[in-house]
């Protein structure tokens, strides 16, 4: 078994839980590229016990057969992850060093375990689907695509913003807010949930189109299929706007012709055994815990 370990910035408190990463990958007999940014910072912070080898980015996966990507982090860091494997299908398992963990779920006190599972074959692996932006000018190059979901905003403290939206060609709404955030299912539990919009689960073949902070009270989050294209136009007093990408933000104008559909492929998530999303939605929102005492 081949793996690539990807990981951003770290915090100290969190190189035990690195150090027991690594330990188990070489106890299991597993062959060990780390990201090379990350590598040159975990050098002579980590002992590493067996063989390993630096993993420049996508490109490599052409060179090198990779099993799975093993991303250390909290969710932005497995959004950053999917920048790297694109296309490339290797399943990401994610170890949650950060807060909430929904697509980070596997808990760092459990990793030695979690890599037994992983090499003894006990694990699922999930295909979420992604959205992919057409821009004209080009907005974001060769990565024009998301895990969670797609956002246009106004700047600052920049007035509202009109977004003309059209639904396959046709006419759906005119947002007057601060934006919207068009989600996948899987970006449904982020930042659309925190603006009101709906928990999806993750094969219901949907996307959501979720206002911020709209002027009109009776605009409401809608929930349409993924065959949709949806695209639109954009107005406002001010010379720019933002759109994002997951993480990853650049500005626009008026002049930007924009539409959002569904990704050609896939990116796949590794569920271990004995995991599902319901028990992780469960325990991330504190479903069913009373809270009152």
């Amino acid at each position: 078994m081949q793996v690539v370990v990807f990981g951003k910035q770290y915090k100290d408190k969190d190189l035990p839980y690195i150090q027991m990463l690594f330990d188990a990958l070489y106890a299991n007999g597993v062959t060990t590229y780390v990201y090379t940014p990350y590598l040159q910072d975990l050098e002579g912070k980590i002992r590493f016990n067996g063989p390993y080898a630096a993993f420049d980015g996508y490109r490599d996966f052409r060179v090198h057969r990779i099993d799975f990507v093993i991303v250390l982090g909290g969710d932005g860091t497995m959004l950053n992850a999917v920048t790297l494997v694109r296309d490339a299908g290797a399943p990401m398992l994610g170890i949650n060093l950060g807060r909430l963990g929904f697509l980070a779920s596997i808990d760092k006190h459990h990793i030695g375990d979690s890599i037994d599972k992983l090499v003894a074959g006990r694990y699922n692996i999930n295909e979420r689907v992604m959205l992919y932006l057409e821009s004209s000018p080009d907005v974001f190059g060769e990565i024009p695509f998301a895990l969670n979901d797609c956002t246009l905003l106004k700047r600052d403290t920049s007035s509202m913003i009109t977004i003309h939206t059209f639904l396959n060609g046709d006419y759906l709404n005119s947002y007057w807010a601060d934006g919207i955030v068009i989600a996948t299912p899987t970006g449904s539990t982020a930042y659309s949930l925190s603006c009101g919009g709906p928990i999806v689960l993750p094969n219901s073949g949907n996307f959501v189109i979720t206002p911020v902070a709209p002027h009109n009270l009776n605009v409401r989050p809608i929930v349409l299929s993924d065959q949709s294209v949806i695209s639109f136009e954009i107005e406002g007093r001010g010379d720019n706007f933002i759109c994002t990408l997951d993480s990853r933000f650049e500005l626009i104008t008026a002049k930007h012709q924009l539409a959002v559909r569904r990704n050609d492929f896939k990116i796949k998530l590794v569920q271990l055994q004995d995991t599902t999303f319901l028990q992780t939605l469960r325990e991330k929102l504190a479903w069913g815990a009373d809270m009152r005492n």
